[in-house]
């Protein structure tokens, strides 16, 4: 058996309303896996809806899990990427990602195009 070591969980009621978002976990990781990604790529590499990727988004961005960085083109450009916390953060949920893969009775899809299950994301 496991020793438990007592913690604070002090920290844990500000990043609560992070983290308990339905897309965050997928997003965090998707741009730890590709450093850098347009908005659009991750609306078609998640499937989901931009008014929902926009304000997840918005809320990495306020936590400073994410930067968000816009080019004066045309077509506008912006791209996101993790930040020193986010990656901190990415690799702190990893052995959530492993256990929720290699899990029986686990999805038995994949939840997002590409994604390999009981194939745990390799730490940056």
């Amino acid at each position: 058996m496991s020793q438990v070591t007592e913690a604070c969980s002090c920290p844990v009621k500000g990043i609560i309303d992070v983290v308990s978002k339905k897309w965050t976990l997928l997003i965090v990781n998707s741009l730890g896996n590709h450093e850098t990604l347009r908005f659009k790529d991750l609306t078609n590499l998640l499937g989901i809806n931009p008014k929902t990727l926009s304000d997840t988004l918005k809320i990495l961005v306020e936590q400073n899990l994410a930067t968000r960085v816009s080019y004066n083109t045309i077509p506008p450009k912006v791209e996101y990427s993790l930040t020193k916390d986010g990656y901190q953060f990415r690799e702190a949920i990893l052995p959530l990602l492993r256990w929720a893969a290699g899990r029986e009775g686990g999805i038995n899809e994949p939840c997002v195009p590409g994604c390999k299950r009981h194939s745990a994301p390799s730490p940056k």
